[in-house]
């Protein structure tokens, strides 16, 4: 089992920025991969970023050039910068863990709200 906590949501105005962080019980380096998802009123849960125990990255479309994921692996840490934030982004944020037997783990989510 692996418990995640995720923090730094909240209310931000257009065009601003948050740092959402996911804190593992467990240490990052037994992960396959750690992300972060989002989900909207009404919609399905989308993947945001992820990177991957080599470092690799992949980013949605909709969020390249304006957010980063990063890892601490001595805080045992995954990070989500979010730059020029837009109403679109409002979402709950998830923290993904992915482990090599096909295991995922997934936070309880921090909201974030991009509205003026």
């Amino acid at each position: 089992q692996v418990q995640l906590v995720e923090s730094g949501g909240g209310l931000v105005q257009p065009g601003g920025s948050l740092r959402l962080s996911c804190a593992a019980s467990r240490s990052i380096f037994l992960s396959r991969a750690l992300g972060w998802h989002r989900q909207a009123p009404g919609k399905q849960r989308e993947l945001v970023a992820v990177i991957s125990y080599s470092g690799t990255t992949n980013y949605a479309d909709s969020v390249k050039g304006r957010f980063t994921i990063s890892r601490d692996n001595a805080k045992n840490t995954v990070y989500l910068q979010m730059n020029t934030l837009k109403p679109e982004d409002t979402a709950v944020y998830y923290c993904l863990w992915r482990g090599w037997s096909a295991d995922d783990y997934w936070g309880q989510g921090t909201q974030v709200t991009v509205s003026s």
